[in-house]
């Protein structure tokens, strides 16, 4: 993909001549004045499509490349990291903010962590997932890096990924509390950043053994950790 394609956050349809965009949305937690403006927007431009994403964002689809500066202009929204070799959205599920079978605070941590983490630059693409229990509506078992909420603290799970090669993530550590499992999820990135990883996480926790690879991790972690059971 072009570059200023990249920076504009356009993806190529397959028309080959038409693009969506993608406005970042937290945690999938819009406002009715967004969703007027996404409209508007959609309208004025003669979008296509409204299409409500996986990564929980409402993309605009069949955009004209002379029009996608407009657009922005227009959206004056974060762009979505929704290509490029970076950390894409977090998926995060409602958690004891609003579900009755949360365990834990999905939505605040989610939140610090896309503030932190979204678009950041990576050697390879990067997803996460926080869900506030075991139901993992955030499909933390197929992320890079995510969050299971128990009644003891997080999980922190690492290693899984979708497509045609398909991993399931696996515990790297469990009854963190926040900020245990914030600082832990740091360490794995840096990590990643660190040995210029050139694929999915999980594709290299495969080939190194995941036994090796969660010793070298929580052995290099400055931070604390529960004792180990």
């Amino acid at each position: 993909m072009k570059k200023d394609l990249l920076e504009k956050a356009a993806i190529l349809q397959r028309d080959k001549e038409s693009y969506a965009v993608t406005p970042h949305i937290p945690a999938g937690l819009t406002s009715p004045e967004q969703l007027r403006k996404i409209a508007a927007v959609a309208e004025k431009f003669n979008a296509q499509a409204i299409k409500l994403t996986s990564a929980q964002r409402i993309a605009l689809v069949g955009i004209k490349e002379d029009e996608l500066d407009a657009i922005w202009d227009d959206l004056d929204e974060p762009k979505g990291a929704a290509i490029g070799m970076c950390i894409r959205s977090i998926k995060i599920c409602p958690g004891t903010t609003f579900c009755k079978r949360g365990q834990q605070d999905s939505v605040a941590v989610g939140l610090e962590l896309d503030k932190r983490y979204h678009g950041m630059q990576l050697p390879w693409k990067f997803k996460m997932g926080v869900s506030g229990c075991a139901n993992d509506c955030s499909e933390t078992c197929i992320k890079d890096v995510g969050l299971i909420g128990t009644p003891k603290g997080w999980k922190l799970m690492v290693g899984g990924n979708g497509g045609a090669g398909a991993r399931l993530s696996q515990t790297l550590a469990k009854d963190l509390n926040d900020d245990q499992a914030k600082a832990l999820i740091d360490h794995v990135i840096q990590w990643f950043v660190k040995n210029d990883k050139k694929g999915r996480l999980g594709k290299f926790i495969a080939k190194m053994g995941f036994e090796e690879f969660k010793q070298e991790i929580l052995s290099t972690f400055e931070g604390e950790l529960p004792p180990a059971k």
